[in-house]
């Protein structure tokens, strides 16, 4: 049962937003004019997060997370810090007795997911995770229709590959923090297939596996992460999950490819468009698109009800990437010398 209490007699959500790079912008940009308040804002280095929150009209700012979190005043907080704080933030907010939506992804391992669900449900709070591909119009159809039985997926190819041997971020900064390749990026790829898949509930494809592969070499030293992913997950009806992403790619992509067995659809999230059997047609801008997921989170805390995306439905993802990392982490161990060429 969720708590759909906040502040007596308060006509607007406060919003404690953690993180100001390009989805603090996102996420501040779609809710100022969306009936809730920012209210605080939560940064690193004082100077640039003074700068932010009074750009974007936050009523206060600071680099204390622990002093936001205890504010009686904040009802939602979303975290869009570095990946590695996600799952211990989440779980000292909700606590706290507030309403939490974590960007993706949700946790860099499944035990610390799965606590994080586990105490939201317990406390009867709030929580989701922002995978905007769930919003995709263009694919909510398709699930639907996939759900009635009125079009069956055969195939999913998830694809990301850009160029990000530093530390820098979509918005050209330098981050204190290296992304993660399988549990950032690998998340969403994963995620979007099952979600396909299954007719919009992953946890019916995720279910139906059979079998699964997965190839990753081991960290890059100079990242500390492994920079390539490919995975292959088959299910009892006959479908196949393709994901596969590179950190070393100087050419962009960032796309979802579906086969059924009436069409073929290719989203390019990057362009902009989504190609019917090769008819392209404009769709929304990934910023556009992600607007939905933090305005879904408030309208769903407002109204008592669970967002679209729930902690609890982004398991499955999550236990697959673990699986992938266990298993290419013993593989390794057993072959040191091919590691050793690397």
């Amino acid at each position: 049962m969720l708590n759909v209490r906040w502040r007596a007699g308060a006509d607007k959500m406060n919003v404690c937003m953690v993180g100001h790079g390009m989805m603090g912008t996102w996420h501040s940009d779609s809710l100022k004019d969306f009936g809730c308040t920012l209210h605080t804002l939560v940064g690193r280095e004082a100077p640039k997060t003074e700068a932010f929150a009074v750009d974007y009209e936050y009523r206060k700012w600071t680099t204390d997370y622990s002093a936001a979190v205890s504010d009686d005043e904040i009802d939602i907080i979303i975290i869009a810090g570095p990946s590695a704080t996600h799952a211990s933030m989440a779980i000292q907010a909700l606590e706290a007795g507030k309403h939490v939506l974590v960007e993706i992804p949700l946790a860099l391992n499944y035990p610390d997911a799965l606590e994080v669900v586990e105490l939201a449900e317990r406390l009867g709070l709030t929580l989701g995770v922002v995978h905007p591909m769930r919003f995709r119009r263009e694919h909510v159809e398709l699930c639907k229709r996939v759900g009635a039985g009125e079009e069956n997926v055969r195939h999913v190819h998830s694809r990301l590959f850009l160029h990000r041997l530093e530390n820098v971020g979509s918005t050209g900064l330098h981050r204190s923090w290296t992304d993660n390749l399988l549990w950032h990026h690998g998340a969403h790829l994963v995620d979007v297939g099952l979600w396909l898949a299954g007719g919009g509930v992953p946890q019916r494809a995720a279910a139906r596996i059979t079998r699964s592969f997965a190839i990753m070499p081991p960290p890059l030293p100079k990242t500390g992460i492994p920079m390539e992913l490919a995975a292959m997950i088959e299910t009892d009806r006959q479908q196949t999950i393709v994901c596969t992403g590179s950190y070393h790619s100087q050419e962009r992509m960032f796309d979802i490819f579906v086969v059924t067995d009436r069409e073929a659809y290719r989203l390019d999230i990057l362009k902009g468009t989504l190609s019917l059997s090769g008819r392209e047609q404009p769709v929304q801008s990934e910023k556009e698109n992600n607007a939905q997921v933090s305005r879904d989170f408030v309208s769903a805390v407002r109204g008592g009800k669970a967002p679209l995306v729930t902690g609890r439905s982004v398991l499955p993802a999550m236990s697959i990437l673990q699986s992938i990392e266990d298993e290419q982490a013993k593989w390794w161990d057993a072959h040191p010398d091919a590691e050793a060429r690397q």
